[in-house]
């Protein structure tokens, strides 16, 4: 019996304590269900792994030496479904077919054909291999200060050889790797909308070193990888990579579908390169959809082949670019870590730098002062009168929507902030009004949506469109919404489809000052000290505390598909991309894939269990290649909560 209630919270603090520094567990985002143990088990940088039963090869398929197929020979297949394809595709009956043993690793491994389930999982295999046995993370600053001996397993023992429990050299390995896909992938497993896959995995691995992932998909399949892939460290004695955490049993699945980051490339450019470190981080947070933003008033980099003027005009440079390649390949790039890449080119404001080739189409372009006609310079609408418009449009969807389509089932038009005194401009219009505008905004939104519909795909569209500007939408139209406050509720009372991006809690760029240059006077005096207009700062533990269900009823939650963080770039670059994004991408991450809530408790996770997770996921980014920002000091990941939070 505790004599006071003093004593009692005390009790708890410290058991709370005793939970909290426990050894960190890896995983980020946190699995559905996940128990773990305290044996160590090291990666056998020979693991055998299966998929189906099937050995999981390193190099293209088939490995057949000379005669050629048809002829008497041994070709060597790993399983029998690759056999009997094999026989089918030359009609040979000659070849003599036995199982390959498993070749060695191969790092990199690319899929030959982009919509095969077992390229995706070879591939995957290959790259959670590849990033376990090249990885340098010895997490040396997560545990007590020169304790990291007390958290890592011994290297060397007194056994030589293998005993009886599987040690070598007195340690103990893990040297299968088991992956079974429950059902076969559809066409839609590949280009999904939202809830159209299933990303659920179940992943152990046994005392003895014996793995197995089992998915429904080869999306799930990917995402086990990844988590196996963060249950790893490196050994601080040598190369040598482990696990500390044998017997464990995950059981885990994603909360949202849409689980989405997106990217401005028009007001700063962006190399390919740097588009596809942001997928592989992407992937490491389970994180599944790119939104580019591909065009605006400030450059449009986007090549159109049918129509190359308007990037070669529209770019900031003639180099800077994506080519009808690039996007293929940035989407192909993505289909392989089972992140969807959608593009947007907005439109009918927001789209100012068609005017650099086709100054007849728009109205407003770089008028000042700006304010008066659009958000930011250089402006620039569509005009919503002119048939010439819709030919431009029916040249742009012709070229660039079958391109895009074998890869994503969305395409997102935009929609945003257009300012109804462009107009005014419009020698078709000469107008402001809205009971003017509105028809006319409507038929365009309308032409729009049916063509991106006609090519397969299903339209996605800023909340202004329906909202501000009362357009009937489809009920297949997903809206994005960004106004925060009620957005989200009132959107999705009325049957909308939403992708939530609250201004107040995910856009990325807010909080770090003006772009915007004031002269000295009334502009320098009236907007000192210079705050954006969306400040302040949206730090990592502010968008954890963010559900976007918050307040609305069950059918109205069923219709909220996720949510973006939004990373618009006036001021962002390539050099400051990853330490703007990362963790902070992450911690909404962890909200969309397994929620805010400790499902033991039913209360909001604390930041004390929190931080020490992302800390470690932070550190592994950086090992990886990402340069994401700390997420505290060394002393604190070092210490224990209690340390570094505010005493109450």
């Amino acid at each position: 019996m505790f004599s006071s209630s003093s004593s009692l919270a005390s009790a708890i603090l410290l058991l709370l304590l005793l939970l909290l520094t426990s050894p960190v567990s890896a995983v980020w985002p946190a699995p559905q269900s996940f128990s773990k143990g305290n044996t160590a088990l090291y990666l056998h940088q020979n693991i055998k792994v299966t998929y189906n039963g099937g050995f999981v090869r390193w190099s293209p398929l088939p490995v057949c030496p000379s005669p050629a197929p048809g002829s008497a020979g041994t070709c060597f297949i790993p399983d029998f479904e690759i056999m009997e394809e094999y026989r089918h595709k030359y009609g040979d009956t000659k070849t003599n077919f036995t199982f390959q043993t498993q070749l060695p690793y191969t790092y990199g491994y690319v899929p030959a054909d982009s919509f095969s389930s077992r390229e995706i999982v070879q591939a995957g295999v290959s790259r959670a291999l590849g990033s376990i046995l090249s990885s340098e993370f010895v997490p040396w600053m997560l545990y007590k200060r020169n304790k990291l001996s007390e958290f890592e397993p011994p290297l060397h023992g007194g056994h030589h050889g293998r005993d009886a429990e599987g040690a070598e050299g007195g340690r103990k390995w893990l040297t299968t790797l088991e992956i079974f896909q429950k059902t076969k992938d559809t066409k839609n497993t590949f280009k999904p909308l939202a809830g159209e896959v299933d990303e659920s995995y179940n992943l152990t691995i046994s005392k003895d070193g014996a793995a197995k992932l089992t998915a429904v998909s080869s999306v799930g399949v990917l995402r086990g990888l990844e988590t196996f892939v963060q249950l790893f460290y490196r050994h601080s004695g040598g190369a040598f990579w482990y696990t500390p955490y044998a017997p464990v049993d995950i059981k885990d699945w994603a909360r949202f579908p849409h689980r989405g980051i997106l990217m401005d490339t028009a007001r700063n450019w962006f190399d390919v390169k740097d588009i596809l470190r942001t997928i592989d981080a992407m992937t490491w947070n389970k994180l599944n959809r790119l939104h580019v933003h591909v065009t605006d008033s400030q450059s449009w980099p986007l090549e159109i082949r049918s129509m190359p003027e308007v990037a070669k005009q529209g770019a900031y440079r003639p180099d800077l670019t994506y080519k009808p390649g690039d996007i293929e390949m940035i989407q192909k790039y993505g289909l392989h870590r089972g992140v969807q890449v959608y593009f947007e080119i907005d439109m009918p404001g927001h789209i100012g730098s068609v005017a650099l080739s086709h100054p007849e189409l728009i109205v407003a372009y770089n008028e000042q002062p700006y304010w008066w006609w659009c958000a930011e310079p250089p402006c620039g609408a569509f005009k919503l009168n002119d048939n010439r418009v819709d030919k431009f449009l029916d040249k742009l969807w012709d070229d660039l929507l079958p391109r895009v389509a074998p890869y994503t089932a969305y395409f997102h038009t935009g929609g945003d902030e257009l300012n109804a005194n462009d107009s005014m401009l419009d020698e078709g219009i000469r107008s402001n009004k809205s009971e003017v505008l509105q028809p006319l905004l409507q038929k365009f939104i309308d032409k729009q949506h049916a063509r991106i519909r006609k090519a397969g795909l299903t339209p996605m569209t800023w909340e202004e469109i329906p909202v501000d500007w009362n357009v009937t939408i489809g009920k297949d139209v997903v809206v994005q919404s960004w106004l925060g406050g009620d957005s989200v509720k009132d959107l999705t009372a009325k049957g909308h489809k939403v992708i939530d991006s609250n201004y107040n809690y995910l856009y990325l760029d807010c909080g770090r000052g003006q772009w915007i240059n004031m002269d000295n006077g009334v502009a320098f005096e009236t907007f000192f000290p210079f705050p954006d207009w969306c400040d302040p700062y949206k730090n990592w533990r502010l968008i954890y505390t963010y559900d976007p269900t918050t307040n609305l009823t069950v059918e109205q939650a069923k219709l909220v598909l996720g949510g973006e963080v939004a990373v618009w770039a006036e001021t962002i670059d390539p050099v400051t991309f990853d330490s703007i994004v990362w963790p902070r991408a992450s911690a909404a991450g962890e909200v969309w894939w397994s929620g805010n809530v400790d499902p033991a408790t039913g209360q909001n996770r604390s930041q004390l269990e929190v931080t020490p997770r992302l800390a470690e996921m932070r550190e592994r980014m950086v090992a990886r290649g990402v340069r994401s920002s700390p997420v505290q000091m060394i002393f604190c990941t070092q210490a224990t909560p209690e340390e570094c939070s505010y005493p109450m």
